[in-house]
């Protein structure tokens, strides 16, 4: 029974940690909401004000490889102190901000401290969390983080409607200074430093690979920008992906170990990941949109009638994590993706126009079979792995989930956008709904054969 106790300061590095997380999540969904007032306010038009969310998303995506190399070099309790001061000061730029650039400099800063602080939750909790409960607090950890989504779009409206959204920034100061307290109090190192070299080629392809890839994806369905322009620097992106791959293979200290994708079961587990990841962010840009566009309902209505499910599945993560430990992944993964597989046929086959009540019920069931099988399926991932393996792993998982969540927002935008065009209104937006739809139910049957296969086997 002593073995498998956690240390009190372990608890509070994950909760120091994952608050510190939590608040570059919520910023995140909570601007969606604000960007027709943000509009109005800096004289800026839809193409121009999406760089607060595409630069953020592009920074964080850019910083996460990088953990790995990070966490050897320097004492985790530094990178957390560096990363919360760099989010603070994102936060204050943000709230003050008298112009437009001023807010996308703060944006920008909170990239680099969330892509600091990501990792190193997960870090802590791989390290330093006996092995018999890693699942529950895997699960605790999602909670933390996956709260964020779940209010943020509520949370912002409300902001936005009866005070401004520049609170959004002022109201989670306490919450860093807090984090800050008890990160400084209970952090500990526990592996000793292994300095390496940086190697600066490998991090310019890096960044060019995540910058190309994000930017092409996110502006191919710009009015601004010509498809030329998104084509070459999506190609760009893909081009410096495979020399940065085929140079990390040589290295011999490189700053992502790619080595995990040797295992087969480690590559299928990380596939089904991102279909989870792509349905989950694909569906939350959906259904506020066709709420709003479709169903007449307000930011704040639609943040509401979405929240009892992303709330489930938040609340779920770490109920699901003590299932894993008590009965192995196969039951809560397989339960869970065949739940959201069940939801996504209803979706995709429920007559339009779906009601508010429709929506609230297919939402919660894709959200319970979320909970039970999202955190559970990065905790088997990273468990495919040695624990030399975890930080690699860990940020390899991290890295792409932040770009299958651009990845999935703007296909699911793409699709809609396509289906409105030439239409009316509300017609074309339920049209392009629908298709978003079934290609999320493709997402769903692709994520249950690979993990079906591979529990499959690895039961075997």
């Amino acid at each position: 029974m002593s073995e498998a106790r956690i240390e009190p300061r372990v608890i509070g590095a994950i909760f120091a940690t994952g608050l510190l997380s939590f608040s570059g999540v919520i910023v995140e969904t909570a601007m969606n909401i604000t960007f027709p007032t943000i509009m109005h306010e800096f004289s800026v038009n839809t193409s121009t004000v999406q760089w607060l969310t595409t630069l953020y998303l592009l920074i964080v995506a850019a910083v996460i490889p990088l953990s790995a190399y990070l966490k050897r070099t320097f004492k985790m309790r530094r990178l957390f102190i560096v990363a919360n001061l760099l989010f603070m000061l994102g936060l204050i730029l943000d709230g003050s901000a008298p112009a437009f650039w001023v807010l996308l400099l703060g944006r920008a800063v909170q990239g680099l401290g969330t892509g600091i602080a990501l990792p190193l939750m997960f870090n802590i909790i791989l390290e330093q969390v006996p092995r018999s409960r890693i699942g529950a607090m895997m699960g605790v950890g999602t909670l933390i983080t996956g709260i964020a989504p779940a209010i943020g779009p509520t949370f912002g409206g409300i902001v936005t409607t009866y005070l401004s959204w520049r609170y959004i920034f002022v109201f989670l100061i306490p919450i860093l200074l807090i984090s800050l307290v008890l990160g400084v109090s209970c952090i500990r190192q526990k592996q000793p430093l292994q300095p390496s070299q940086l190697d600066i080629l490998s991090v310019v392809l890096l960044i060019l690979a995540f910058s190309g890839l994000i930017f092409g994806v996110s502006e191919f369905n710009s009015n601004t920008i010509s498809h030329l322009f998104a084509w070459t620097a999506f190609i760009v992106g893909v081009i410096a992906l495979v020399v940065f791959v085929l140079r990390e293979r040589r290295q011999t200290q490189p700053i992502l170990d790619l080595t995990p994708f040797s295992r087969a079961s480690f590559s299928q587990h990380v596939f089904a990941f991102l279909m989870f990841q792509m349905m989950a962010l694909g569906l939350s840009f959906i259904l506020p949109n066709y709420l709003q566009l479709v169903n007449k309902a307000t930011a704040l209505q639609a943040g509401l009638i979405v929240l009892p499910g992303a709330a489930l599945g938040a609340v779920l993560a770490p109920i699901s994590g003590r299932l894993y430990d008590h009965f192995g992944p196969r039951r809560p993964i397989l339960i869970g993706t065949t739940i959201v597989f069940v939801s996504m046929i209803a979706f995709g086959l429920f007559r339009m126009p779906l009601s508010d009540g429709q929506v609230i019920g297919l939402y919660v069931g894709f959200m319970l079979g979320i909970g039970l099988a999202f955190g559970n399926v990065l905790t088997d991932t990273l468990n495919q792995l040695s624990k030399q393996q975890q930080a690699d792993g860990n940020a390899i998982m991290n890295t792409l989930q932040q770009f299958a969540a651009a990845l999935g927002t703007a296909i699911a935008s793409a699709i809609v956008a396509s289906g409105q065009k030439g239409r009316p209104q509300v017609a074309g937006t339920m049209l392009g709904s629908q298709w978003a739809l079934w290609l999320l139910l493709i997402f769903s049957v692709i994520a249950l054969i690979m993990l079906g296969w591979t529990l499959r086997k690895q039961r075997e």
